[in-house]
């Protein structure tokens, strides 16, 4: 990137990151709740698996589809009133799945809570990119963390209050983004002036541009089958633990945390490794190394199982970082819509793949639904094979 206003040109500011994390925290704890309470949803307006899948899809159209065309605006001018309204929303939308028991609206109030998390990302991650310094893939990993963590808290606080209280304590889980709100006004004119710096950014020329594309594409067909494995473990771990294993329920939601905590710890690790070895060699690498755990959830007992899935967690999400700062760099005159691509449209796309797996379940178990799974992280390793970024990058310089 050839802009003098690149992240590259300043020192990480951790504070603004942290704030952000946070933002990212409580919005993906909405998002990261919503498959823990499928059985909960099913059981209370008594779904099949495919119909239960179709919540998940819905609310992954809502919040990762359409979230480049969120991006296309953040790009267009300032729009850090996205970061509050997203958050909001995402916690309105969850919060008020106590108050019905219609499918529809059910189906509607996840697609808000959806549309929250979608608005959130693409601005935060653009912002957060004007504050990670030069060790970019390090910095962003500040702010992705806190998605990570927000995906593995949901399960458990969202589990926890209706195990609690009944699914109407699940309203209680608004309290989060209120209290983010709060916190982000008081470094508002800090975040308004960052937002200014993306008009300043460079345009890579045409040539480079289409074969920034090129490796772009590749990029997003693995980030889909990584999703999918991600989506996938996070949806039917806690149907192949309660109703295959026999394991309890409350403890099915901290086996999802079990393994989205490991993510959490991996996005960190993943992104210094990354920023030393490099993006493209990790990713590849923790791709491999995720083909190879996988079969490990079918052999190991009920309680190694918790540890198996920290470390797959750990391997499979550790990429997570690398993959967006990748086409950052690429379209460093988009960094909304890249961000937006990543973390939007790829991940949508992949979880669509959740569907399917459900019609696996219903009509073949729902073990073998999760073995289906196994041959996703190995496709996801051939597609990054045709990746040429480090040649794409240099071309934008």
């Amino acid at each position: 990137m050839t802009s003098s206003t690149s992240s590259g040109d300043q020192e990480m500011n951790l504070k603004i990151l942290l704030l952000l994390s946070f933002g990212h925290l409580v919005t993906d704890i909405y998002q990261g709740a919503l498959p823990a309470i499928l059985p909960f949803l099913k059981d209370r307006l008594a779904l099949s698996y495919t119909l239960t899948g179709t919540i998940l899809m819905a609310a992954n159209f809502a919040s990762s589809v359409i979230q480049p065309l969120f991006g296309y605006f953040s790009d267009k001018r300032e729009k850090a009133l996205l970061l509050p309204l997203g958050s909001l929303l995402a916690g309105i939308g969850l919060s008020l799945l106590p108050i019905t028991h219609s499918y529809g609206i059910v189906l509607l109030l996840v697609m808000v809570s959806g549309l929250g998390v979608a608005a959130y990302h693409p601005e935060g991650y653009k912002t957060a990119s004007f504050f990670t310094g030069k060790k970019m893939a390090t910095g962003m990993s500040v702010f992705s963390v806190g998605g990570n963590l927000g995906f593995a808290l949901g399960p458990f606080l969202s589990v926890t209050l209706i195990t609690y209280w009944g699914f109407p304590g699940l309203s209680a889980m608004v309290i989060f983004a209120l209290l983010f709100v709060t916190l982000l006004f008081f470094h508002w004119g800090t975040l308004k002036t960052a937002n200014k710096l993306s008009a300043t950014q460079a345009r890579p020329r045409d040539e480079a541009r289409r074969g920034a594309y090129v490796s772009l594409f590749f990029i997003i067909i693995t980030v889909i089958m990584r999703t999918w494995t991600h989506l996938g473990l996070m949806t039917y771990i806690p149907f192949y633990f309660i109703d295959y294993l026999k394991g309890d329920p409350l403890y099915s939601g901290t086996l999802v945390s079990s393994f989205l905590f490991g993510g959490a710890m991996g996005t960190v690790l993943g992104s210094v490794l990354a920023d030393r070895w490099g993006l493209k060699p990790f990713l590849v690498c923790s791709l491999l190394l995720t083909s190879l755990l996988f079969p490990l959830i079918f052999i190991v007992p009920e309680l190694w199982l918790f540890v198996v899935l920290t470390v797959i967690g750990m391997v499979l999400i550790s990429s997570f970082t690398i993959t967006i700062v990748m086409a950052q760099q690429l379209l460093p005159g988009n960094l909304g819509i890249a961000s937006g691509l990543m973390v939007g449209f790829a991940i949508g796309a992949g979880g669509l793949g959740v569907t399917l797996l459900g019609v696996i379940a219903d009509r073949f178990g729902v073990e073998t639904a999760l073995k289906s799974i196994l041959l996703l992280p190995v496709l996801g390793m051939g597609f990054s094979l045709f990746i040429r970024y480090p040649l794409a990058t240099r071309a934008l310089d």
